[in-house]
């Protein structure tokens, strides 16, 4: 006989522990922030750019939960992990594991692609090497990043109190085509652009950035004792040119220093050609443009892959030719292998391609360069490797995964975060878009301004509530653009014909001039390898991509902008001394913190510490430099200003500065008035390092403005902010092309260019060009369908 307990069990204890709790929160610019978010539930964070959001959940939240993850491993480990100090907060409570999905680019290794960032290019080498016709060898032969190796010689063994001699041979069979190492391109360096050859060494020969006279990169070669300094190049004999160029890595004596020598070609190619062209710096990547040729790889056909490896096949594929395919036909060939062998392999690699597929993927292929992906495509990628995870109670922390995606692909999105929900997780998204706060069970905005404006909870609760709550989200969260009743007339056309980059299939379209006109179709369909890889990059063409703006901690707006320099000159012209006492990285740095106004002390494999220098306060210049004025203020003070009251400032009387103010004016245009000249860069977020960038080139003389997705990062209410400066740009006599899934942005164009039907070899066509009006009126293509839903049509 069974008995039932007649009273409802009371909640465990372990059941009680549903809510996420900050207490106190002070990271960047939170003021005391203190809220309760619900475990196992989607909570959007909302507010304009700048409000905190990022700070609350990556630099607060997240940053906890990964430090003490980190923790929990030994200290031998620790000290190989990024050190994570604890954020400024009280009280962090029922934190569970975070997993951190962003919107960093990924890194922009030569070597990474798609396949190997997502760990199928791995699956693919072990399915050769095993099934492969004919066999090559292990998995290793398949990769493109291992070189063949072989060797043979003596061994000397010592055992049993004997020492025996024995000959031994090794080799290693790689994938690597020899001729271009892996990289599917070969380059020719222009010898005209690395020296001039009517000089000699010591007069200044060579003229590659960083090579000056008395630096250790002439050093080597006029000590060398293989080269006479003072001959000009063109005289050298054929053994002195050879050594020059040439000659293999060799231990010289340059004074009392032991180095190393090598030719001047191979040392070029070590130092400048190794890396990413994007990842340069501006002046190293003019440099390379200028001396060096890239031509795909004659031996191997672009493919990294040697003839071996090229040579191995299954069901008539090799492993390239795999790699070259759109992910969603390498799929379907995968699903077409059946081979109880390898089928646990098999069936994993089928899921990791059906996520490409079901995440809006589909159209890239696996031999794609990752430093080629877009924010957005980024963050998607990095989603696949969670999608197949069975981890439960976790926290997931998404940022802006909205981004690079057509309505249609957010639909898709929205369906993947709430299964990562409904699996038992908590999904934390940092959104603007009204299509994916829409689906949120929990909201919390934060305002009400942005910077100094911002940091504190405006709102937290329902959808309903927000949109009730009349905050600066609640009001604009239903706003609709309305189609313009009016476009205006093109002044003329920009001709693209036979345009066939990446998947456009041989594309001819006019593009108007003097008006704002819109690129759109969903993700992949095209439209940067239209904008970016066939308007001709002629004079008067100023193109902003989406790329993430580089600075340290050292940099800031006045840096970054440019509009420090006119400062240090107008601060040493006032006071009759040089300018570089005004720069914090040069003379007038304080002596103590080197200018960067904190002393920061390591502390091994404990997040190190950074404390305000006592000397210049945090002041970061010497005390002399302080008492030099200009307009009544010391440098320190005017980088403190808001750029809103250095506008003022440098506008007119004795502070007046023509070349500042003029940069200042474009920060204030792009809604950054609230920011200080100051704030180092890596306090700023997405948003304000997008418009940022978008201010700085705003300054370059052109007179069509190519925008990559220019809405990245902005709240509802700073898109109309955007749409101002984009009407004042096309009124004053520009021509502004841009790529953007917005429909706010797409119902106020003048013309819209929309691309597909689909994605990659699906997509390169173009479906529909005319006015908003027409698209909505027609509704032919998804672009037309969702824009007509949007402005309620």
């Amino acid at each position: 006989m069974t008995t039932t307990d007649p009273q409802p069990s009371a909640l465990h204890d372990a059941d009680s522990h549903d809510l996420i709790r900050v207490q106190g929160a002070r990271v960047n610019n939170l003021k005391d922030v203190s809220v309760e978010i619900p475990k196992r539930r989607l909570t959007v964070f909302t507010g304009v750019s700048g409000s905190g959001k990022s700070s609350l959940v990556f630099g607060t939240i997240a940053a906890e939960s990964q430090r003490m993850i980190n923790e929990t491993y030994s200290a031998f480990l620790q000290g190989f992990m990024p050190t994570l100090a604890r954020p400024d907060v009280d009280v962090l409570g029922g934190l569970t594991t975070a997993i951190i999905v962003d919107q960093e680019r990924m890194g922009a290794n030569a070597r990474s692609t798609v396949g190997t960032a997502t760990d199928v290019n791995a699956m693919l080498r072990i399915l050769f090497s095993r099934l492969g016709e004919p066999h090559v060898g292990s998995p290793q032969a398949f990769s493109f990043n291992v070189a063949s190796i072989s060797g043979a010689g003596a061994v000397t063994i010592e055992r049993g109190g004997s020492t025996t001699k024995e000959r031994r041979s090794f080799s290693i069979t790689g994938g690597m085509c020899p001729r271009c190492e892996g990289m599917g391109t070969v380059n020719d360096i222009d010898l005209t652009q690395l020296y001039d050859d009517s000089k000699s060494l010591n007069e200044g020969a060579l003229t590659i950035p960083g090579y000056t006279a008395d630096g250790w990169g002439v050093k080597i070669f006029t000590g060398s004792g293989f080269l006479d300094a003072d001959k000009p190049i063109r005289d050298y004999s054929e053994k002195e040119v050879h050594d020059f160029l040439y000659r293999e890595p060799v231990k010289v004596k340059v004074g009392d220093i032991n180095m190393t020598y090598e030719g001047l070609i191979p040392k070029v190619q070590k130092s400048f050609l190794s890396k990413d062209r994007e990842a340069m710096q501006p002046h190293i990547r003019a440099f390379v443009d200028r001396a060096v040729t890239f031509t795909t790889c004659p031996d191997c056909g672009g493919t990294r892959l040697n003839e071996g490896a090229r040579s191995s096949r299954i069901a008539g594929l090799n492993i390239a030719e795999a790699c070259a395919m759109q992910i969603s036909d390498l799929a379907e060939w995968v699903r077409g292998l059946d081979e109880p062998s390898v089928a646990p392999l098999l069936a994993t690699l089928r899921h990791t391609l059906d996520s490409f597929v079901g995440i809006g993927l589909g159209y890239l292929s696996l031999d794609r360069a990752s430093g080629t992906l877009s924010g957005g495509e980024a963050q998607r990628t990095k989603i696949i490797r969670h999608l197949g995870s069975s981890l439960t109670d976790v926290t997931y922390v998404f940022d802006e995964p909205s981004i690079g995606l057509h309505p249609h692909d957010i639909q898709r999105m929205n369906e993947l975060l709430l299964l990562l929900r409904d699996k038992g997780n908590t999904v934390l998204v940092v959104e603007h878009k009204p299509e994916m706060i829409a689906i949120a069970d929990h909201v919390v905005d934060l305002g009400p301004g942005a910077g100094s404006a911002g940091g504190t909870i405006c709102y937290e609760g329902t959808l309903e509530g927000l949109r009730a709550s009349g905050t600066l989200t609640g009001r604009h969260l239903d706003d609709r653009a309305v189609l313009k009743k009016t476009v205006r007339t093109p002044s003329g056309k920009l001709q693209i014909r036979g345009a066939t980059a990446h998947n456009l299939r041989d594309v001819d379209v006019d593009i108007p001039l003097g008006v704002l006109v819109v690129v759109t179709g969903v993700a992949g369909s095209g439209k940067s390898s239209l904008v970016h890889g066939s308007i001709p990059a002629s004079e008067g063409v100023v193109s902003i991509d989406q790329g993430a703006i580089r600075g340290s901690r050292r940099s800031n707006p006045a840096t970054y902008t440019g509009m420090l320099e006119p400062i240090r000159k107008a601060f040493a012209k006032a006071n009759d001394v040089k300018p570089a006492l005004f720069s914090a990285n040069s003379e007038g740095a304080c002596p103590n913190c080197n200018g960067a106004g904190v002393i920061y002390t390591d502390l091994g494999m404990m997040a190190g510490v950074a404390t305000t220098c006592e000397v210049c306060e945090g002041k970061r210049f010497q005390a002399s430099v302080l008492e030099y004025q200009f307009g009544g203020r010391d440098i320190s003070e005017v980088l403190a200003m808001s750029v809103t009251e250095a506008k003022e400032f440098f506008a007119e009387g004795e502070a007046r500065t023509p070349a500042a103010h003029a940069i200042l004016e474009r920060l204030d245009d792009v809604g950054l008035g609230y920011l200080s000249l100051g704030q180092p860069l890596t306090t700023l977020s997405g948003g304000e390092r997008q418009r940022l960038k978008l201010a700085t080139h705003l300054g370059e003389k052109g007179g069509v403005y190519v925008l990559d997705e220019p809405t990245t990062g902005l709240h509802l209410a700073d898109v109309e902010q955007l749409l101002g400066l984009l009407d004042r740009l096309v009124d004053s006599g520009k021509s502004v092309i841009v790529v953007e899934h917005h429909q706010a942005v797409m119902a106020h164009a003048d013309w819209i260019i929309d691309l597909g039907p689909g994605a990659g070899h699906d997509g390169g066509l173009i479906v529909f060009e005319g006015a908003p009006a027409d698209l909505v009126a027609e509704r032919s293509t998804l672009t037309g369908k969702h824009l007509a839903a949007y402005v309620g049509a």
